[in-house]
Formats: C-alpha cells, structure tokens, sequence
C-alpha cells in the first residue's frame, strides 16, 4: 500500500512556473512520507500548460526527486497521436508510469475506450495507470470497463478512481478482475481513504497538501490497527473536504502549502479560482484545528 502526492505546479509572481518552489515540494513531502509522485496531472494545472512547460515541469521533477521514489506523468490527451507522443516523451523523461483518462469525444462508447488504450500500450512500453474522473473525460467508466481494459491491456492494470462511490466501486472492480493483479488507488482530495481501502484498495494518489496524514492512515491500516486509522482519518476529514472544494480546491491547496514554506505564491493560472476574505477565515479556522490534530498524532 502507498500515497502518490499530486504535485502543483507553482508559478512566481508573473505566472511563469516556480522550479524552485516545486522542489520545496517534493523535499517537504519525501519527508512526509510519499511513495511517489505524480505530475502533469489535473490538480497541476495541467491544461494551463505549454508543450514545452510540459516537459520544464516533468524535467524539474524527476531533477530534484532524482530517483529517490518513482514519478508517473500525466498524458492524457483528447488524440490518439498526441497521447502517444506524450507517453513517449514521459518515457524518454525517466517516468516510472503515464497516467491516462479516456480521451474526450462526442460520442465514446467502451470500445472506443478499450481501443485507446490498447494502442498507447502498443506504441510505448511503460505501465499505465488508468484515470477514472469524469468531470475531466465526460465520460463514466463503468467497473467492467476497467475490468476490461485490465484483463485485455496487462500495462493498464492500475486504476486511479474518483469516480464516486468510489468504495464501492472499488470493490466492484476487484471482484470482476478476479484473478488479475489490479492495484486501485482513491483520489478525491484522500476524502473516501479509509473506506476505499477498506474495500481493497492499495492507497492513494491526491495531492492534498498534508500526505503525511494519508500516509499514517495507510500505514495503521496496512499494520491491522483499523481503529487508529480510522481515529487518524476521520480526525482530518473537515481539512480534506475544505481543501477539495470545486472551483477554488487548487487555490486553497496552495495557500496551504504556501502556509508550510513550500511555495512563494499561491498564484493559480487563469481562469482558476481565487480565495475571498471569507473563505481565507474559514481556511484559517479549519488549520487550526488540523494543527492541533497533527501535533497530538
């Protein structure tokens, strides 16, 4: 079991991307426990990104990560070519892993899906993880979707879900993939950890500002201990579900990190989200609490 950290990409105050800060993140959460990371993902703000920002930010993360745990990069992309090309480039990189969702279409049925897969793993020979999140696709994976795709594209056997009930699709998938060595991972801001590895998943891959949280919830699981887990998690939920709020989730989770040294600015590209007076007070409340939770972990 383990906690993949989702990386921002932090931008200086002329929205140009912050090398420096990014590698304030990566150190801060090797320290807080990460197995990985990822970047290049939707909570990078991957779509604000050039081509050539694309491989600054993958480049700077593999620099200062420097093989210490593995790094998986986003390539989704709405052409077969250019996600292949992506693939190809994160590969050239030094990526452990690609991280895909299906590409948007007007009208993608399963086989389409399924077929998209097959070919990026025919073309490049890296292990995919499958992204299940709708809101960015428009397109919901049914569990015997992926089941598919794991029991027909062996490189595409890990299933990062936010597809809510993510609990209990997990165990759906599990169940149709019997047999196979299917890892799932929750993502959704780590706000369904407990219950998702309750029904079998292997961990996590958010980029909540506090993995140091996820990771004690995993690691008291993995060790039998249900009940301190579940003590540690549910402790934690309200700065989970602050953070992970539609819209401004981005922003709040750089003013977060920004709040433990990591980044200068909390800047996001527009047209991201920015935090009014209002939900700064909240923000400052709801820190407070997870502060006082922290030190008495």
């Amino acid at each position: 079991m383990s906690v993949y950290s989702v990386l921002p990409t932090p931008f200086d105050t002329s929205g140009d991307f912050d090398a420096d800060s990014l590698r304030r993140v990566i150190e801060l959460f090797i320290n807080d426990g990460v197995s990985g990371f990822t970047a290049l993902g939707v909570t990078s703000e991957v779509a604000r990104l050039t081509d050539a920002e694309r491989d600054r930010v993958l480049e700077a993360t593999l620099a200062s990560v420097n093989g210490r745990v593995p790094v998986v990069a986003g390539t989704t992309a709405d052409g077969l070519r250019t996600c292949i090309d992506y693939t190809r480039r994160a590969k050239a990189a030094g990526a452990a892993f690609v991280m895909i969702s299906p590409p948007r279409m007007l009208k993608i049925n399963s086989d389409a899906v399924a077929k998209h897969f097959h070919e990026v793993a025919a073309a490049v020979d890296i292990p995919i993880i499958v992204q299940d999140y709708p809101p960015i696709s428009g397109y919901a994976m049914e569990a015997s979707l992926l089941a598919r795709i794991a029991r027909e594209v062996p490189p595409a056997r890990i299933v990062k879900l936010e597809d809510p009930p993510t609990p209990f699709k997990t165990s759906r998938i599990l169940e149709l993939a019997t047999g196979l060595d299917v890892k799932i991972y929750g993502g959704l801001g780590g706000v369904f950890l407990l219950e998702e590895l309750m029904a079998g998943a292997h961990g996590a891959m958010t980029g909540f500002a506090f993995p140091m949280i996820l990771v004690k919830v995993v690691d008291l699981f993995r060790a039998g201990k249900l009940d301190e887990a579940a003590e540690v998690f549910y402790r934690h939920v309200p700065l989970m579900r602050f953070e992970f709020q539609e819209g401004i989730g981005m922003a709040i989770r750089k003013e977060v990190l920004k709040r433990r040294g990591a980044i200068a600015h909390a800047s996001i590209r527009p047209p991201g989200g920015t935090l009014d007076a209002a939900t700064l007070a909240a923000l400052d409340r709801v820190l407070a609490w997870t502060n006082a939770a922290v030190a008495a972990d």
